[in-house]
């Protein structure tokens, strides 16, 4: 009787070992990267991936001894090959002028070594896959390996517009795709997108770009908490529309400049920069708060509003650095169908918060004492993010540059922007305003009735 019960425990022990294997076989690992070259050529279209074997789980790999977690290189061609189309091919969706490819042939597999450096280019890629496998005799731990595949679509030629959908977040927890265009006769282009990004447009034209753009800087303005409640205190105490007009138009032109000149590399790229620009958009709120409770006034708001704008311009662009991949060749296209989604975001707010303000005023509390309340709120919660923020500033050290070469660079740009808005600021509030008053006056003098 003990020793059928002995019996059983090792059964059940051996049982258990033999799951926890199994299971830590099929773990999906954390984090995997995918690198990716993309290149039309004539009238195919070549895809090169290179891949942790850790992460396509489920495969039978050869093994010259069984357990020992080596890879047969000698019997390892066909495993490799299947693992390519079922964990990469199937997934990935190509396309030209938005019809999908068909399924690509598999043109070369290789298994390669962690230390292995071929695809730092597109050339030493190809030329890798086409060189000869690793030796017979290499000790290869698949589980610590890479694959190379070498994929090629029919395509109608190498001019049309490419798009990619890789389907690839399957592969593990967090999967990156580093994706490198190459079009025939234009630069590289490079992506960095994560898990499944939907369809990725690798040339688009520049409707398409500016459509895209327009969206993100629209859904960007209405998920902005901050914004919002900058917008918001600037609305509180001036709620018409026509008051209103000049100092959202002061903001947008301020935060255009400011946005087109970091996304030409015309801004610091320190650490400690963007943390100073949330902790200064943070300030703005207090401020604008606090002077709505003290004494608003419009004709010193648009002057304010335009500085405190240039400030939200370097907001916007560290939310544009991962985005701005997408924008092809048509860099400031993009940009500026960022500002116009902006803009259109920032009158729908307006347009929301401006009838709201009137209703609350005229039947829940008094203008001055709502005015007073609601931008205290705001400013109490402004005042807690800048605290926040200030103390992530200070976990930066912010050092003098040297002064050297690139350092007068620096100063040269950032003077070139600030000319550019003092003119921007003159142009529209020390010409166009004037010019617009003077003909209001003389239209008054011609016609008093209507005047009055």
């Amino acid at each position: 009787m003990l020793s059928r019960f002995r019996g059983f425990v090792a059964v059940c022990v051996a049982a258990l070992l033999a799951a926890s294997a199994a299971l830590r076989a099929h773990e999906i690992p954390n984090d995997v990267t995918l690198q990716m070259f993309v290149k039309p050529d004539g009238g195919k279209l070549r895809v090169l991936v290179r891949v942790p074997l850790a992460a396509m789980r489920d495969m039978d790999y050869p093994s010259p001894q069984r357990g020992s977690g080596l890879l047969d290189i000698s019997k390892a061609d066909s495993t490799l090959k299947d693992a390519g189309t079922l964990w990469i091919a199937d997934d990935l969706e190509v396309y030209e002028e938005g019809t999908r490819l068909a399924y690509p042939t598999v043109t070369a597999v290789k298994a390669s070594l962690p230390s292995d450096r071929s695809f730092t280019s597109y050339d030493e890629a190809v030329a890798h896959l086409s060189g000869p496998r690793l030796p017979d005799d290499t000790q290869f731990q698949w589980s610590q390996g890479l694959l190379d595949v070498m994929f090629e679509y029919p395509i109608q030629s190498e001019q049309s517009h490419f798009s990619v959908r890789p389907k690839v977040d399957r592969l593990g927890i967090r999967t990156v795709t580093v994706l490198r265009f190459l079009p025939p006769g234009g630069a590289v282009r490079a992506f960095e997108l994560l898990g499944d990004p939907g369809v990725v447009r690798l040339d688009p034209r520049w409707s398409q770009a500016a459509l895209q753009f327009v969206k993100l800087g629209f859904d960007h303005i209405l998920d902005g908490t901050d914004h919002l409640l900058f917008l918001f205190c600037l609305v509180i105490p001036f709620r018409k529309f026509r008051s209103l007009v000049a100092i959202v138009t002061s903001f947008t032109v301020a935060h255009s400049i400011t946005l087109i000149a970091s996304a030409y590399s015309f801004a610091p790229d320190a650490l400690w920069f963007p943390p100073l620009i949330e902790t200064l958009i943070a300030t703005s709120i207090v401020y604008m708060a606090l002077e709505n409770i003290v004494s608003p006034q419009l004709k010193r708001r648009w002057l304010i509003t335009f500085g405190f704008g240039l400030v939200h311009g370097f907001g916007f662009s560290f939310a544009l650095r991962q985005t701005l991949q997408f924008a092809g060749t048509h860099l400031l296209t993009s940009l500026l169908s960022f500002n116009i989604g902006v803009e259109l975001g920032q009158l729908l707010v307006l347009v929301v918060f401006i009838p709201a303000l009137g209703l609350l005023f005229r039947y829940v509390v008094a203008e001055r004492m709502g005015t007073i309340l609601m931008s205290a709120i705001v400013a109490h919660t402004a005042w807690h993010w800048v605290t926040d923020r200030y103390a992530t500033l200070k976990q930066y050290p912010i050092t003098w540059p040297a002064m050297d070469a690139f350092f007068w660079m620096w100063v040269l740009r950032a003077a070139m922007v600030i000319v550019a808005a003092v003119g921007l600021y003159w142009l529209i509030f020390g010409v166009l305003k004037p010019r617009g008053e003077i003909e209001k006056r003389e239209s008054a003098v011609r016609n008093p009735k209507s005047a009055v």
